[in-house]
This record gives structure tokens, sequence and C-alpha cells, in this order.
């Protein structure tokens, strides 16, 4: 039986979130604290979707959408509960977000040498892009 139900996050969840992504997302962001996932959710309420088999959480994705590009990061799945569909259906539920909104097309951030994530994100159908390479740099120290 598939017990999977896809939310968006509460104000309540976040603090949840930002924990459940030290466990199950690889690599680390300047705003994968809780000031930024409060941030994003202030920002955009809808942009942070959940997975949930019953009352645990077992997997998340952004879907950020800047009313141009659509951006699906920060996809993790609970590592008991990988291999269970749920790294197909959080990106499908971005995209589903994105058609809504308008959106055309989406450009996924993925760790180079995180192959479960790229394995992950090519079965949902994207794949890396040989003509340019992200560029950052930190707002803060």
């Amino acid at each position: 039986m598939n017990d999977l139900r896809g939310t968006t996050a509460s104000a309540a969840d976040l603090t949840t979130v930002s924990a459940f992504w030290k466990g199950a997302a690889k690599g680390t962001s300047i705003s994968d604290d809780l000031v930024g996932v409060q941030r994003l959710h202030a920002r955009d309420p809808h942009a942070l979707l959940l997975a949930r088999r019953g009352e645990e959480l077992v997997g998340t994705v952004v879907a950020g959408f800047d009313g141009r590009r659509c951006h699906p990061y920060r996809l993790a799945v609970h590592s008991g509960h990988r291999r269970q569909g749920i790294g197909t259906a959080l990106p499908a539920a971005a995209e589903e977000r994105f058609a809504a909104l308008g959106g055309r097309g989406a450009d996924a951030m993925v760790l180079d040498g995180n192959e479960g994530a790229r394995g992950a994100w090519g079965a949902a159908g994207y794949h890396p892009e040989d003509i340019w390479t992200r560029w950052v740099k930190p707002l803060t120290d």
C-alpha cells in the first residue's frame, strides 16, 4: 500500500525540515539553517514541498519560482525510504507547481559528487548542461 502523501510545508514544519536536511541531504548551503528555511517560507509559503509516510517526513524539494525561471533544489530523501519513488514524485510535484505558475523550463542544482542525486535527477528527466557552470558568491561571512 502506498501511503506517501505530499504537502507544502507549514510554519510548524520548518524546524523539522532544517533538522531533516542535516541527515538526509548531502552538502550544505549557507541558507540551509532554520533562519534560511524560515525566510524561504515567508517569501513563498508554497515552495517547500514535503513527502510524508504517515506523520514521518521522508523527503523534501524546494520548488522555487522567481516569475521567470523554475529552480527545483534541495531534493532530499530519508536514507531508509530511498528507492521507493519519492525521489521521482517530488520533482514531479515541483514541475506541477511550475506549470501552474506558467513556468516553461526548470534547472535543478545538483552536487557533482552526489551520485545518488545525479541518478534521481536523471531519472526525472534532467541532465547537466555543457555550456555553463554555476557561479556563487556568499553575501555574509
